[in-house]
């Protein structure tokens, strides 16, 4: 007999609205057969379960969330299956007739036990583990690419990930960032140069190594062999989190410390033949870790980089050592630590004139640029949690370390530079009732003091030498930022709707002392940032959102000694808005919004002069759309197969009077998206793939014309296919996964320029790509 519907009833009301995953295969209630589920995310396992089992499970993405799955190997009827499934994380199944599951907490009594998720918690954290429930109850646009996925998508850079998010622009990497330790995205149609409009985290700390003046990352230090997700908030969150907000908020979540004691090992290899530079590239990542019985916790994370691209002069070497630590002193209270020591240092293959493209695109012509980094850092944390109160107190302590040799035409420089940041983030949640609405006031304060000190060498070119600390020096600065941000909103539920408004405050102190000419530059800005989201629950599985927030991205170090046209630069300001809706059942998550940015006066730091471009106005407008859907429910041949796309239309214009106003903002694609198709049978995944983008201009003024440099000139559009097939041989080999893959399948030549930056020029994307991953957990 055919899986009957699951009618939500009293179940969903207890849920409160998290979006339930639901998995079902319409054919008879199995018999007992043999499995082969391959450790995951437990959301992941229990989906795959339900397919090849034929039954219904209904389970809240709160209750699995964070969870891993040991998988499942052998033969069981469903019953037997899922309750296996399931040994050691606190949930057990119970079944409701004709061949359907709910779960519910683990008990001792016999009596059935429900899952109550609504007034008896609060948010808190609006970020929270990135599980489903928070994307989907979150009140703006929001995706999380988890590590599933990346792994699948053979992704060893952030770029390749955030290029997954409909909205993000993540190009090759190019200019003073042309090497794996930098990162370069643009959100909405922003300047993607060294992500500069957009706040970086990694598990809520600031990535920046000067978040306030020196938001650039040349240097970020991050990898994502370390990670379990990328969580991407493009509105609704610019209350909570900031500066540099108005590009949205990109919080990457490390590997989560594992319940049982755990090691895992993975390994990744690629080569680029096609090209004429002859070399592997591998990344590596271990995870090795447990939690006691007393509630502590640790967990050793590494990620590791050696080896070339397929750019000549791009050999890199990244250590990437994290300790991660927890204890759970009880229900309620619970301490945290983390602590990161990541080392690197990579050649930088540089720009290519049109000449030397045109004759290897895949050539080096800046034999003397080099980048090298490192960075500390501390955590520690408190948090208290009980009924409807929330109490977290995190501080964090970052000193980095960012140098390289770079080719500045006349001259090659060696710029060392040191930053120190301290801060410390304080919040509390407390939910109440007032007649028919229910509350959950949050406010928070966070105090940030930083300090930098930037000095630059340089030996002329015709000495043909590096410079030392012994050359002439010819920048010597400090800059020291004191800042201060208060947010207070106040989530309101009534009935299907929920209203949060609020109020972020920032008070920043900057200076900057020119100690070669004692020269001081000041700056004191205060900065209120209203904001109101509004959601509407059209049903469990669907909901509407709104908002409109304002955001600001605060002045550099390198910008304050800088004048424009009209005066003194000052901080960006921007307002947001957006409308959307959001619909996930489990099998099918689809999303479609619009959204509008006022620029009020956009900035550009041109490397090259060393001096400030005032874009001045812009607007951004467009629509993001995605959809995931798994084919099971369609035709028992389809079962396994899963389709996934995404799509960005991004009109992002100048609007400051003047000889380009109506041009489009540099680097930024009105078209944009991905396309893919996934097949999991047993232990076999596979996975077919591509992504797509429309054309870009690299200047303000949208010239066409291919300058002689490659600096300026259209970016034509493009479009790559990939493709993945992994094998997992299960418990009996050590949960051995062995992957192989090819990226640009059909091998299309792309590239990027760079345009206001030292080593500014054509970059050519990446070639077809083959490479082979190879994992083991033990």
């Amino acid at each position: 007999m055919p899986a009957q519907p699951f009618r939500l009833t009293s179940l969903a009301r207890l849920l409160l609205g998290a979006s339930l995953s639901f998995s079902v295969l319409p054919m008879a209630f199995a018999d007992a057969k043999a499995y082969h589920i391959a450790p995951s995310s437990l959301e992941n396992a229990l989906n795959q379960f339900g397919r090849e089992a034929g039954v219904l499970i209904s389970f809240s993405s709160a209750a699995a969330s964070g969870m891993q799955s040991k998988g499942l190997e052998g033969t069981y009827d469903p019953e037997q299956g899922l309750q296996a499934l399931l040994e050691g994380t606190g949930l057990q199944a119970r079944a409701e007739g004709q061949g359907a599951f709910s779960l519910q907490p683990a008990t001792t009594s016999t009596a059935p036990a429900s899952i109550e998720l609504g007034a008896s918690s609060v948010v808190g954290d609006w970020l929270g583990d990135a599980a489903q429930t928070d994307v989907f109850e979150h009140p703006g646009a929001r995706d999380v690419i988890r590590r599933e996925e990346f792994e699948r998508q053979g992704a060893t850079s952030a770029r390749e990930v955030l290029n997954r998010i409909p909205g993000v622009n993540a190009p090759e990497n190019n200019g003073t960032g042309s090497h794996d330790m930098a990162l370069n995205f643009g959100i909405r149609g922003l300047n993607p140069r060294l992500a500069t409009r957009s706040t970086v985290l990694m598990d809520g700390i600031p990535v920046p190594f000067a978040p306030y003046g020196q938001p650039q990352l040349s240097f970020a230090p991050i990898s994502m062999g370390n990670m379990d997700a990328v969580d991407v908030v493009r509105g609704g969150g610019a209350v909570r989190y900031g500066p540099q907000n108005v590009g949205g908020i990109v919080n990457f979540v490390t590997r989560a410390i594992p319940d049982e004691p755990t090691v895992k090992v993975g390994l990744q290899t690629e080569t680029s033949p096609s090209s004429t530079q002859d070399g592997f590239k591998k990344t590596a990542n271990l995870l090795a870790g447990g939690t006691a019985d007393n509630g502590l916790g640790g967990a050793l994370l590494y990620s590791g980089v050696r080896g070339g691209d397929w750019r000549q002069h791009s050999d890199t070497r990244i250590d990437d050592l994290i300790l991660k630590g927890n204890y759970q002193i009880d229900e309620a209270n619970s301490l945290h630590a983390m602590a990161q020591y990541y080392d690197g240092e990579a050649d930088m293959p540089g720009g290519l004139s049109t000449a030397a493209y045109k004759a290897d695109p895949y050539q080096s012509t800046r034999p003397n640029d080099k980048f090298w980094g490192r960075r500390t850092l501390v955590n520690f944390g408190y948090r208290y949690q009980e009924d409807r109160r929330e109490f977290t107190v995190n501080s964090f302590f970052t000193k980095t370390l960012r140098s390289g040799y770079l080719d500045q035409g006349s001259f090659l420089s060696l710029s060392p530079r040191e930053y120190w940041v301290r801060g410390i983030e304080t919040r509390i949640a407390q939910g109440f009732d007032l007649g028919n609405s229910s509350h959950e006031v949050g406010a928070g304060y966070r105090y940030i003091n930083e300090a930098g000190h930037e000095l630059r060498y340089r030996t002329p070119i015709a000495a043909n030498e590096l410079p030392t600390t012994n050359s002439r020096n010819d920048r010597d600065t400090r800059g020291a930022t004191e800042a201060h941000a208060f947010f207070i909103d106040d989530k309101i539920d009534i009935g299907k709707w929920t209203f949060t408004p609020g109020i972020r405050y920032e008070m920043i102190e900057q200076q900057q002392t020119n100690l070669l000419t004692n020269v001081k530059y000041k700056g004191d800005y205060n900065t209120p940032l209203p904001a109101l989201n509004v959601m509407y629950h059209v049903t469990d599985s669907w909901n509407l959102y709104a908002n409109t927030e304002g955001s600001f991205g605060s002045v550099q170090y390198s910008q304050m000694p800088n004048r424009v046209t009209g005066g003194e630069v000052k901080p960006e300001k921007a307002r947001t808005w957006e409308i959307g809706t959001r619909y996930d059942n489990g099998n099918l998550r689809a999303e479609i919004g619009a959204f509008l940015i006022n620029f009020n006066n956009q900035y550009d730091s041109n490397q090259t002069t060393d001096t400030v471009i005032a874009r001045g106005k812009t607007r951004h407008q467009g629509i993001e759309a995605s959809v995931n859907y798994a084919l099971d429910g369609l035709s028992p041949v389809l079962v396994g197969f899963d389709v996934y796309a995404t799509y960005a239309y991004v009109d992002a214009t100048i609007r400051e009077d003047g000889p380009n106003k109506g041009n489009r903002v540099p680097f930024s694609s009105k078209n944009k998206g991905s396309i893919g198709v996934g097949y999991t049978e047993g232990p076999w995944k596979a996975n077919l793939d591509s992504t797509f983008q429309s054309n870009q201009f690299a200047d303000n003024a949208n010239t066409r014309a291919e300058s002689a440099d490659g600096s300026t000139g259209l970016i034509p559009g493009y479009m790559v296919f990939n493709s993945r097939v992994g094998y997992d041989f299960g418990h009996q080999l050590s949960d051995l996964n062995v992957a192989v893959g090819v990226k640009n399948i059909l091998n299309h030549e792309y590239y990027t320029r760079s345009f206001d930056d030292n080593n500014k020029g054509k970059y050519v994307g990446e070639p077809r790509t083959l490479y082979v991953q190879t994992s083991v957990a033990f």
